[in-house]
């Protein structure tokens, strides 16, 4: 059990670094940019790609990528975990749908943060749009999406089970799966409390990084007199 964890859980990690990364990316872009551009055909286009990511299950997202992508266009590798292209296709098809979760929740944050007087005041002092933008808009509206990193992070672990099983990653979820099949009921239960306790680990740092993103959220409690 020890050596199929220390094997398979270095890739299932660079895997879930690299869609969670993807995910932070690309949802908060397209987050801003819907908010900025309300009601304009980047908003449109942008919840029109939040909205294929939520419906698409990850596994089904992964098939399509390797058949586009892969077989039709012969831009990256099929299957396998040998190189960094091999990463790319199961990176994307599990990020889709936190990506998509986190450009709805920019857009609606944002919108809600570019409406409030501390905004307005900005703007009537003469900043710019990027300057409001990004100094002062997106570190607020950025806290919703903070929050749902601690969720996130257990979509894509437990994404990744079948997406390695579809892209034939030798990691921890693939281990899961076939465990499942054999019925191995130690690989199971020892993967199951393995990932919980990274869960448990990925909602405590998201906790934490409450106090460095707002410093009025006191995380061990104000001394007296404050």
């Amino acid at each position: 059990m020890n050596d199929l964890i220390s094997s398979g859980f270095p890739i299932s990690f660079t895997l879930g670094l690299e869609a969670i990364c993807l995910a932070l990316a690309f949802g908060v872009l397209f987050g801003v940019i819907a908010a900025l551009k309300r009601n304009k055909w980047q908003d449109y286009t942008a919840m029109i790609i939040a909205v294929v990511g939520i419906s698409v299950p990850n596994f089904i997202m992964a098939a399509l990528l390797q058949y586009v992508l892969a077989m039709k266009l012969g831009m990256f590798p099929v299957a396998q975990w040998e190189s960094w292209g091999h990463t790319v296709l199961p990176a994307i098809a599990v990020a889709s749908m936190p990506m998509a979760f986190i450009a709805r929740l920019t857009r609606s944050s944002m919108l809600e943060v570019l409406s409030s007087d501390y905004i307005r005041t900005a703007r009537a002092k003469g900043l710019s749009t990027p300057a409001v933008t990004f100094k002062h808009a997106i570190r607020n509206a950025i806290m919703p999406v903070v929050t749902y990193m601690g969720p996130m992070a257990a979509s894509i672990l437990t994404g990744t089970f079948v997406v390695e099983k579809v892209f034939g990653i030798p990691g921890l979820g693939m281990h899961f799966v076939t465990s499942i099949t054999n019925r191995d009921y130690t690989v199971i239960m020892g993967v199951t409390v393995f990932f919980g306790a990274i869960l448990l680990l990925c909602v405590l740092i998201v906790d934490l990084l409450y106090g460095l993103i707002d410093p009025r959220i006191k995380l061990f409690g104000a001394k007296k007199g404050e």
